[in-house]
Formats: structure tokens, C-alpha cells, sequence
């Protein structure tokens, strides 16, 4: 049981929704449209979690980081991924320095040093340099020349990737991948969001809505602290754990044998992110305990990238969708 009295729930409760609402509306300032993937964003960003961003070019991914950086009042770093960038342009380098007239090696920080940082088009670069965000994105500090540096709190990556069949992209790393605690596919705005995205966009620079910091870095640990304490009873932690099993490769027969389609199974990293986005979702719908449906509607954005096929799979045009439509049938 929880430690708080039901004063202090209410209170948390409402205090949470406030805030959340105010830093959605906000960001809505800029960022027209697509409200379902603006809410599973920030509802990452207030798990604590990752952001993996994906879409044809000219959907709004850059914006949508960008916005949310501007309406939460932290560091801000934007670094754009390109075949030549070099693991120190994200973490730093140590240079020499003439200090009291000796040379000594001094490290300068790199853009990861931050409270969001924007990689933008991160598969563009090559795997070596996408590898370097892993202990970042882990652990929350880099090593450099034997030397532990610890990032900012809140650290939030929020990455844009162009569908990995266009040209010029390397896939991530399955390793990289599930350090993201969703991933967001951006779909093609429909005709009343594209003509709001249009008359938006073609206004005079005096016209349009800025965006104002809402809410600070510390109100945003604040509001992540209180969603941990949400309760989850154990038969349905059980039911989560049920679930990330299904897809090892030796359990038994999953629905359709569609385990024997992927190429690993999902980790309990996958199922962490699931009931914290599950307590989220709860509070989002004004209560204080985690229901069966929170986990179900956080299913998609967070196993989407989790589930890879294997050459068994590929040639059967396994998806992604086709696995999570099972897994939802039967939890």
C-alpha cells in the first residue's frame, strides 16, 4: 500500500492533470493536428522515457520535439545526424588547455549535456556513432577517458527517424532500440488537419502563437514522481509479465506460432515501460489505480519497435501491427 493519505491523492491527482493539460495546450500552440501522438509523448516524458519519432519528411517530427523543448522550461539541445558525425560531436572531447602554464587535458561538454535533446534523423548516421547515446540513454552518464560524467535530471532523448527503406538510412541497433520507451509513428494528416496545418503555417511570423515555458524541469520530476506511486495489483503485473513472455522463442504456443516469426523476444525493459505508461494513462483518466485498458492502449507505442521479424517472418510480411492486433486479442 501506498504511503499517502486520500488528501494527498486528490490533490496529486489534480495537480498532475493541470499540468499535463497545460504544457498539451501549449504545445497544441504550434503542433496542429495529430493529438493522439502529442499525448503519447508527453505522457513518455513524464514516464521518464525515450522517444523515437518516425515518418516521411515534412510530418512534423522536428516540431513536435522542438515545441515541447520550448514549453518545458530546461536545456535544450538539437544535434543533426549526418554520415560523418563522430560519437565525441554528442558526448564531447577532452582537449588540451594551458592552465598556471602546464598543458592539461580539460573535457568539453557535448550537446548531451542537456534536458531534451533533439537527434534529428538518427539513422542517417552511421551505427558507431548511434551507439554512443546507449550508456546516456541507460544510465543517465557518459564516461569519457575513464572519467564518469553524470547528465542533467530530467534527460529525455527525442529522435527522428525516416522510414529505414528510404535512402541514406542505417537501421538501429535492436540494442538502441529498446532503450526507447516508445516509439510514434507519424501517419499522413487528413484533409481538416492538413488545411489547420496549412492556414497555420502561412501566416506572418507577428501572427503566430508563440510557446512560453509552462512547466520547469523540477515540476516535471515532481509530476513523474507522484504517477510511480500509482498502485498496480499484482494479477495484472501478472498479466503484464504474461504477456512480454508470450513472444520468447520457448514458451508455449503463442496464438498463431507468431513467436516463431520474430527474431527475439521483448524484454522486461518493454514491460517496466508498459505499466508506467499504464499509470499515466490512469491518471489521464482521472484515477488512481492501473486498469486492464491503460495497458492495452499503451501496447502499441511501446512493443511497436520491440517486435522485430526474423527471415522466417520477412518472408511471410510479418508487421509489427500483425503481432500487437494478437497480443491485444488475448490480454
Amino acid at each position: 500500500m501506498n504511503d499517502i493519505s486520500v488528501d494527498e491523492i486528490q490533490k496529486g491527482r489534480e495537480n498532475f492533470l493541470a499540468e499535463f493539460s497545460r504544457l498539451e495546450n501549449e504545445v497544441s500552440k504550434q503542433f496542429v493536428g495529430q493529438k493522439k501522438i502529442l499525448r503519447e509523448a508527453l505522457v513518455v516524458l513524464t514516464a521518464g522515457g525515450h522517444i523515437l519519432l518516425e515518418g516521411t519528411p515534412g510530418l512534423g517530427k522536428t516540431l513536435l520535439a522542438r515545441s515541447i523543448a520550448k514549453a518545458v522550461n530546461g536545456k535544450f539541445s538539437r544535434i543533426q545526424f549526418t554520415p560523418d558525425l563522430i560519437p565525441a560531436d554528442l558526448i564531447g572531447t577532452e582537449i588540451f588547455v594551458h592552465q598556471f602554464g602546464a598543458p592539461q587535458m580539460e573535457f568539453r561538454k557535448g550537446p548531451v549535456f542537456t534536458n531534451l535533446l533533439l537527434a534529428d534523423e538518427i539513422n542517417r548516421a552511421t551505427p558507431k556513432t548511434q551507439s554512443a547515446l546507449l550508456e546516456a540513454m541507460e544510465e543517465n552518464h557518459v564516461s569519457v577517458g575513464g572519467v564518469r560524467y553524470p547528465l542533467s535530471e530530467p534527460f529525455t532523448v527525442m529522435a527522428t527517424q525516416n522510414p529505414v527503406e528510404m535512402e541514406g538510412t542505417y537501421p538501429l541497433p535492436e540494442a538502441q532500440l529498446d532503450r526507447f520507451f516508445a516509439k510514434l509513428v507519424f501517419p499522413y494528416p487528413s484533409v481538416s488537419e492538413l488545411s489547420n496545418i496549412l492556414k497555420k503555417n502561412t501566416k506572418s511570423e507577428t501572427e503566430l502563437q508563440e510557446i512560453n515555458p509552462v512547466l520547469s524541469a523540477e515540476r516535471l520530476l515532481t509530476m513523474r514522481n507522484f504517477a510511480f506511486t500509482v498502485p498496480i495489483t499484482p494479477s495484472l503485473l501478472h498479466d503484464v509479465a504474461s504477456l512480454i513472455t508470450l513472444t520468447y522463442p520457448n514458451t508455449p504456443p503463442f496464438p498463431g506460432n507468431l513467436h516463431k516469426l520474430l527474431r527475439y523476444g521483448i524484454s522486461p525493459r518493454a514491460g517496466k515501460a508498459l505499466i508506467l505508461a499504464g499509470k499515466i494513462f490512469a491518471l489521464l483518466d482521472r484515477r488512481y489505480n492501473v486498469d486492464k485498458e491503460d495497458i492495452r492502449i499503451a501496447i502499441p507505442m511501446v512493443l511497436r519497435h520491440r517486435l522485430v521479424p526474423n527471415f522466417e517472418g520477412l518472408a511471410e510480411q510479418l508487421t509489427p501491427e500483425d503481432v500487437i492486433k494478437n497480443l491485444l486479442e488475448h490480454f
